[in-house]
Formats: C-alpha cells, structure tokens, sequence
C-alpha cells in the first residue's frame, strides 16, 4: 500500500471519530428523557404511586388533587419539576417546585388554577436542570392524565 493510501484511510478513520464523537455530544444535550434522569408522580395525601417515565399510569389524580414527585438525576444538584396543563388547545396550569433542600417553597403542585375550574386536563411533568448558559435542559418528562 502506498503512503498516500495510509494517509487517506487516516484522514477518514479520523473523520468518523470526530463525527461519532460530537454525535453522541450532541445527543447527549438535548431534550428528553434518557437515562438523564427520571419522575415518578405520586398523588397525595395517600401517596400513591400514580405513574413514572419508565411505567404505564396505574392511579390517575383528580381536579383539585395534591401530587408530588420522587425525582432522581445525577446531572445536577438543584432539580426542578415543570408541571404544565391544558384542557383540550386552552392553558390552564404552570407550576414549579425545587426538588433539593434549600429550595423556596413546598415540592407539593395543587391541581387547581383560576384558568381550571374543573374537569379533566391532559398534563407534562419535565424534570429540569438549568445549564450555565441560564437555559432550562429537560432531563426526563412525563404525561399524564387528570380526572375530573
């Protein structure tokens, strides 16, 4: 084999690690679940486990209900959970919760809103880090169903 041959299957033996590598760099920064991270809902005052990005939903909460989540990641200290609502195209629930020990406030999201005066609401729950570049990066999420 020539020398201009070995140079030309290295160039290219190098251009597919470079672009194996920055694919799988580039997969790991994007949305969605993965193994970033993961969000079990469960519904209280029973504590019920209710559903979790890695099951079906077993126990669906209700309008009015109380939940909350058992949260686990290894890519940030500080997680948070986004809790986003709607009844059909309409918005009508946001909220936040911070999910380690020196956040503000509960960890508790309460079904209710003055948008939701009842009935069922199709919901995600994402799990979020917030990078250093001050964007949110979700780490896992999760749909599920509210009952009227």
């Amino acid at each position: 084999m020539r020398t201009s041959d070995r140079a030309s299957i290295a160039v290219a033996v190098a251009a597919l690690l470079v672009v194996a590598i920055a694919g799988s760099a580039l997969g790991a920064g994007g949305k969605g679940g993965g193994s970033r991270g993961s969000l079990t809902l469960v519904v209280l005052p029973s504590e019920t486990v209710a559903a979790s990005t890695d099951s079906g939903t077993s126990v669906m909460p209700r309008y009015g209900d109380e939940i909350t989540f058992e949260v686990s990641t290894t890519s940030t200290d500080e997680p948070f959970v986004n809790v986003r609502c709607y009844q059909g195209d309409a918005f009508v629930y946001d909220g936040w919760a911070g999910f380690f020990a020196w956040a503000w406030g509960g960890q508790t999201f309460t079904l209710t809103s003055p948008k939701w005066q009842g009935g069922e609401a199709d919901c995600t729950a994402r799990l979020v880090m917030w990078a250093r570049n001050g964007r949110e990066r979700t780490l896992a999420s999760m749909d599920f169903g509210v009952l009227a």
